[in-house]
């Protein structure tokens, strides 16, 4: 189904070829004046220096032949060359009915569908999510549903941290402990056992318990760097314990990112991409890319147009080891062999965009990946308490994020049981929902790149622009359509009838504004621009309800048509928080 915006500049693009102008000219804005109009195009202007004529004589001539045209209820033409254009009210009941009678309410799906790749969430096994972890997880889940709906083959990977020193620091603390265990008998040729010899609980307490002592023992970091290269070159035991500390990690790990409706379709980590590393630097080595710099295996990637110093892209270590890039470089080589991605999105913090600029380059540049697939980086900035720094405990630690979770859980029960609508049970699974909104919504709502605050108080109100307030909105919906229903009739029946109202031309039009507003948040992977325009469509909404007596209307037609337009900003808005990650209940 063809956007709104697109038919209207098609229109006034044929008029200006009419007129002797060029196509360019034609192009349509939704209007900065509301109070004016709804759409306006200012080609008039740009077009005048070339047709050696005043704007405002341009401008009305293209308006002159837009008359009587069925798209417009008017079209005129202001100093000093503007076109303000106002839909007809006829042609909107027409094009939202279409939009209702659609499955994907009006939105194509992509003419060229890709093979997309979602590198986010990046937790390290063996510590507890925090919220650091926040963003990436809630970003690049939204970034995945909407390519999904866009008609998008799309594979969320979650890139687990389980490679690296961090592994060596919890074997070397483990064998401590419990020296006797099988994994350290090098002699110990059976089975190794199916139990993990700890819990995730003591798992969480002997990483950082491990990584105090090898700042302040040398000889323990000796042995845990040690302990890591013997990892990494085989020790069967080591390989056995690796595969206990994923086991139960990625249990806890998943158990979390479900309570944020987070989930991914591969549980790869840095260690899968380990086998692929020897051959993929032999390769760089022969094909004459990587050489020794200082002892370090590097690839040169800086290019005459940067504009500041790129420096090599490091391989390994002086020592033999490999680094981030080697493994990030090693994981291209495993997803290109198996699923030949047209693009992969890396959803990290913004902080990293050094590491994956050299990445990237790198890759290219090698041929790890062909030229046509497109690597892209989508950088996040921090999420901060009110006092402008990175959010803390109160007591100055980095919280949880289970324990968030259940903060704002407990400040949305209380809430709601200040309704005293429901039962307890009842109001303990409406907060779940309601709270992950305000956590989702608070966070999508910011430009990935910018850093923001999250305000507890703000982002769990039922007012303003919070997740509360566009699921609250929704519920009155599902209240009113229920209610309806209750009286014997239909939702059924009936057609969205032509506007009467401002409010109700106003809603109109922020409905027919989805299909152009989600291909933009695709287009540029943006979810805050679902949530401007779900803010703006909420709003629209509950101006109409309150000016609107939609149960209490006695024409029987209007009332039908007033709950279709209801269904379909219900649908609309239900849709859309789909693509940003939650839902709505029942009631609030």
């Amino acid at each position: 189904m063809q956007e709104l915006i697109n038919i209207i500049k098609d229109e006034v693009t044929k008029a200006f070829v009419e007129c002797g102008y060029g196509e360019k000219y034609g192009y349509v804005t939704i209007s900065n004046r509301p109070d004016l109009c709804e759409y306006q195009c200012n080609g008039a202007l740009a077009c005048a220096k070339e047709a050696h004529k005043a704007p405002i004589m341009i401008a009305n001539e293209v308006c002159e032949k837009l008359q009587g045209n069925e798209l417009f209820a008017s079209v005129e033409a202001c100093n000093p060359g503007f076109l303000n254009m106002k839909i007809s009210e006829e042609y909107l009941a027409d094009y939202t009915n279409k939009m209702l009678a659609d499955d994907r309410l009006g939105l194509d799906e992509v003419e060229e569908k890709k093979t997309i790749m979602i590198d986010y969430g990046g937790p390290n096994v063996a510590k507890p999510l925090h919220v650091g972890h926040l963003r990436s997880a809630v970003i690049g889940e939204s970034i995945k549903r909407i390519n999904r709906f866009m008609g998008n083959e799309v594979i969320g990977d979650v890139h687990l941290g389980d490679w690296g020193l961090q592994m060596g620091l919890i074997i070397t603390e483990l064998r401590e402990r419990q020296p006797d265990l099988v994994y350290f008998d090098p002699e110990y040729k059976g089975e190794y056992p199916k139990e993990a010899p700890f819990t995730i609980s003591e798992l969480e307490e002997i990483y950082p318990t491990a990584s105090g002592k090898s700042k302040e023992d040398e000889a323990y970091k000796e042995r845990a760097m040690a302990a890591t290269y013997e990892l990494q070159h085989g020790n069967p035991g080591y390989t056995a314990l690796l595969q206990h500390i994923l086991d139960v990690s990625v249990t806890d790990l998943k158990r979390n990112y479900e309570n944020l409706k987070v989930s991914f379709d591969l549980w790869k980590g840095e260690s899968d991409a380990d086998p692929y590393i020897p051959d993929m630097v032999e390769k760089m080595k022969a094909d004459g890319f990587a050489y020794v710099s200082e002892g370090a295996l590097v690839v040169d990637v800086a290019e005459e147009t940067d504009t500041k110093e790129i420096p090599p892209c490091m391989i390994l270590k002086s020592d033999g080891a490999a680094l981030y890039n080697t493994t990030d470089l090693a994981t291209l080589i495993w997803r290109e062999a198996d699923y030949h991605p047209d693009e992969v999105i890396y959803v990290v913090d913004k902080r990293q965009e050094l590491h994956f600029v050299q990445v990237f380059r790198c890759a290219k540049k090698t041929g790890i990946v062909p030229d046509s697939t497109e690597l892209k980086f989508v950088g996040f900035g921090t999420m901060n308490g009110k006092d402008g720094k990175p959010f803390k405990t109160r007591d100055g630690g980095v919280m949880r994020l289970e324990n968030l979770i259940s903060d704002i859980n407990e400040k949305m029960y209380s809430k709601i049981l200040e309704n005293d609508t429901m039962s307890q049970e009842e109001a303990e699974e409406t907060s779940k929902t309601v709270a992950l909104a305000a956590i989702k919504y608070g966070d999508l709502s910011n430009q990935a790149s910018k850093d923001y605050i999250f305000d507890i108080d703000r982002f769990t109100s039922f007012e303003g622009n919070t997740g509360p307030y566009i699921l609250y909105t929704i519920v009155r919906m599902k209240s009113i359509l229920a209610k309806y229903e209750q009286s014997g009739k239909s939702v059924d029946t009936g057609v969205i009838g032509a506007p009467e109202t401002e409010s109700q031309k106003a809603l109109m039009l922020e409905l027919a504004r989805f299909n152009t507003s989600i291909r933009n948040a695709y287009e540029e992977t943006a979810p805050h621009k679902i949530c401007a325009y779900i803010y703006e469509l909420a709003n629209a909404f509950n101006k109409f309800y309150h000016e609107t007596k939609i149960l209490g209307e006695e024409d029987e037609k209007k009332q039908a048509g007033y709950i279709k337009l209801l269904q379909l900003t219900k649908q609309t808005l239900e849709v859309c928080i789909d693509l940003l990650g939650f839902e709505a209940p029942e009631r609030m």
